[in-house]
């Protein structure tokens, strides 16, 4: 077997093609527990600058395999990859791996070109939120909900009261100014490449090969030949990895609240768990 010098070298070394820095993107987006970090614009900064600060770089990759989740941070990761894009003038190439629906499409609509899995799922143009209702249950068991607001609308939503139609107009008020902001984003983004769907904008979610029939992406490949293919055979990528705290690596956190810390990530494995089962995964 042959050897060349480039085997031995980090890639910012080697020679041959040009270097297109990865980042990842995996998991639900918000921030999720303390010890659960989901994908946050704070938590992702760092490694944006990095990736769009190699100057020989033509482009920046971005692999994302995400069910969705706050729509602010989705939001505001989009506007800062965008921004950055714009300012050092790379072109952004999403590959999609096994979902990238609602706020990780969201994401997802940053890259100039996005490139699916023919089984990838794609879309879920939508706001939705869930909850549960316990007043019945705690009224069963003799428990007394005791609350003081200052603000009629303070405990709005609490799911230890029954819910007020008032409450729910208020918030599915809010997700329409939320859906509205999405498809317009969806629209500036994808433009004439939208196929005229009436179920393209009602949160439904489509195959790979289907959202590329709908223009909600651009072609079936994976994110290395693609790359390859555009920038020569001999493109090497580069994966740059976000940091997180050196408290959470090492588990330093005060014993007081250790196990709050682990219930409340129970809580969040579980309603992340749903986020992915929402999708068969």
């Amino acid at each position: 077997m042959a050897f060349s010098l480039n085997d031995f070298l980090p890639a910012a070394m080697q020679t041959g093609g040009p270097v297109i820095p990865i980042i990842r993107l995996s998991g639900a987006i918000g921030a999720v527990s303390p010890l659960r970090g989901g994908l946050t614009l704070a938590g992702l900064a760092g490694a944006l600058d990095r990736a769009f600060g190699v100057k020989a770089a033509p482009a920046v990759g971005l692999i994302i395999n995400s069910p969705g989740g706050a729509a602010v941070q989705s939001h505001q990761i989009f506007d800062r990859i965008r921004s950055l894009a714009d300012e050092k003038k790379k072109k952004v190439i999403v590959g999609v791996e096994d979902v990238a629906a609602s706020g990780g499409y969201m994401i997802a609509l940053a890259g100039d070109e996005i490139v699916v899995d023919p089984s990838s799922i794609v879309g879920s143009i939508g706001v939705v939120s869930a909850g549960f209702g316990f007043q019945d249950l705690i009224a069963r068991i003799g428990v007394e909900r005791r609350v003081h607001t200052a603000g009629q609308n303070k405990v709005m939503l609490d799911p230890f009261q029954a819910e007020r139609a008032e409450d729910v107009a208020r918030l599915e008020s809010l997700q329409r100014d939320v859906h509205e902001m999405f498809i317009t984003m969806v629209k500036a983004r994808r433009g004439m490449k939208l196929k005229d769907d009436p179920d393209l904008f009602t949160g439904a979610f489509w195959s790979g090969t289907r959202s590329v029939e709908l223009g909600l992406a651009d072609r079936i490949g994976d994110l290395r030949s693609v790359l390859r293919s555009e920038y020569g055979p001999e493109t090497r990528m580069k994966l740059i990895s976000s940091e997180r705290s050196w408290r959470r690596r090492l588990g330093l956190v005060g014993s007081e609240h250790r196990v709050a810390i682990a219930v409340e990530g129970s809580v969040a494995a579980i309603e992340e768990r749903l986020m992915w089962n929402r999708f068969g995964l």
